[in-house]
């Protein structure tokens, strides 16, 4: 138990420093608790929006992203442990840089909650799935 417990403390660990990381657009942050295969989804409904495989992949999407954003910040509401994964309860708010093709202008407050799973492998996140 008392193994468990620490594993789960370091997962907190790193789960932390990534939102911090992108929540300070510290893109740099964000990959160094990030294992080299990680596998990034994003997942609105039952759709995948968006999936990246590797370091790289997912560096262009998160440098994609945060132009898209002049302010944002995900709250960490709640972690649980749930079969090996940590779930995550988000609050995200984050304010539009540019204007959007769906028709939301820069400016724009944008406000949602969703979860977060992560898995770990070798001391890093090895799979973000995001879901709103």
């Amino acid at each position: 138990m008392y193994r468990k417990l620490l594993e789960h403390e370091d997962a907190e660990l790193l789960i932390r420093h990534y939102i911090e990381a992108y929540n300070a657009f510290d893109i740099e942050g964000m990959l160094s608790v990030l294992h080299p295969d990680v596998v990034f989804r994003n997942i609105v409904g039952n759709e995948v929006s968006v999936e990246t495989k590797g370091l790289q992949s997912f560096r262009g999407l998160a440098e994609k992203a945060a132009a898209l954003f002049s302010t944002r910040l995900q709250t960490i509401l709640e972690l649980r442990e749930m079969n090996g994964r940590i779930e995550a309860d988000i609050d995200y708010t984050g304010v539009l840089a540019s204007d959007l093709p769906d028709g939301a202008k820069a400016g724009d407050t944008i406000r949602l909650q969703g979860r977060s799973i992560f898995t770990i492998r070798d001391g890093k996140l090895s799979l973000i799935e995001d879901y709103s």
